[in-house]
């Protein structure tokens, strides 16, 4: 019964969420998305543990709802997770996610060996990775301009390649991520002061926002 209940008040909330007005009729409908959403919410959690009904629920409106949904679902809860560790979330107009990891709070300077206290917040993010299995994840690693291209180039490939092997020794299937470096290409700041060259050290996690076998 309390399944039951539950279910229901999954299915309202989304189709409320979900409702358009129709242009012609002014009458308001609810979109096929929603409706996708809302069925795969009650699937998700009638199989689930009552322990894990919510997020049985959220997934399940993530595959019913289609790829909108299940980067939906995805942001907000690495927000949730990465609060405070100095890791900004950012949604694409492409529809992926972007994890911007400053290198002040990943790695020695000059070094590519994480730093220890920046495991935990690669912890959360391998646990989001993990419970949202059917994407592709591209690591890119970025430095500043001072040093020569080459040794800044070697430094960001073996960065992104750090942060690559360990979110694979997390539990992270090792065919969805690839890693690469682009030594100072890609500035997100001048390299002219320090705040700016502070910004431009930095690894990205980019969530491609493409879903391989999605239900399967």
């Amino acid at each position: 019964m309390k399944k039951t209940l539950f279910a229901a008040s999954i299915m309202a909330s989304i189709t409320f969420s979900g409702c358009t007005i129709d242009p012609y009729t002014g009458e308001q409908k609810v979109s096929n998305t929603a409706i996708g959403a809302a069925a795969g919410a009650i699937v998700g959690a009638a199989v689930s543990s009552k322990k894990d009904r919510a997020k049985g629920a959220a997934i399940g409106a993530a595959v019913g709802g289609g790829a909108g949904y299940y980067f939906d679902y995805q942001e907000k809860i690495l927000r949730q997770k990465l609060e405070g560790t100095g890791v900004s979330v950012t949604r694409l107009e492409n529809g992926g996610i972007k994890l911007n990891m400053p290198g002040n709070v990943s790695f020695p300077t000059s070094e590519y060996q994480l730093l220890p206290g920046f495991y935990d917040t690669l912890d959360s993010v391998a646990i989001v990775l993990k419970e949202y299995s059917k994407t592709a994840i591209q690591v890119t690693g970025h430095t500043d301009s001072t040093g020569s291209f080459e040794y800044n180039q070697t430094l960001s490939e073996r960065r992104a390649a750090s942060v690559k092997d360990y979110l694979i020794s997390k539990g992270v299937a090792s065919n969805r991520l690839h890693s690469n470096g682009f030594g100072p290409r890609y500035p997100v700041a001048s390299n002219s002061t320090a705040q700016g060259r502070a910004a431009n050290r930095r690894v990205e996690i980019e969530i491609l926002n493409k879903i391989y076998d999605l239900y399967q």
